[in-house]
């Protein structure tokens, strides 16, 4: 029997969840799918500036997961960008900072904005 999943933990929601070429036509057979976890990856390290371990720790799992779900995420960008492909940010294993925390580790917190009071459940439901 697997490991269960750990959740990984995220400051926010993206404010934009779909991204590509905004003339095509065929959307279903021409989208990938970005996970929560993965988004968060790709913001903590590559706009945030976080080195690996820093972004494992925020997320609260290991810095070679963070590694795999980074290298997954930079990949389905490149697909994106390549074959010009619409890329869509949803689900994923994750949890929100909790509220109750006075500083969630990041420069640009932005989970008071969008994210009061959501948790797992409806964050898996809302999108």
């Amino acid at each position: 029997m697997p490991r269960p999943r750990k959740c990984r933990r995220v400051c926010s929601l993206p404010k934009n969840t779909s991204f590509g070429p905004v003339s095509s036509t065929d959307t279903e057979n021409n989208t990938i799918i970005m996970s929560i976890d993965e988004f968060e990856t790709i913001r903590l390290i590559d706009f945030e500036g976080m080195l690996q371990e820093e972004c494992a720790e925020k997320m609260d799992v290991a810095r070679t997961t963070v590694q795999r779900i980074y290298n997954e995420a930079r990949l389905k960008i490149a697909k994106s960008l390549v074959n010009g492909y619409i890329l869509k940010i949803e689900g994923g294993d994750v949890k929100l900072c909790d509220e109750a925390e006075t500083w969630c580790g990041c420069k640009r917190c932005h989970k008071k904005k969008c994210c009061e009071g959501k948790d797992k459940s409806s964050l898996n439901n809302s999108l």
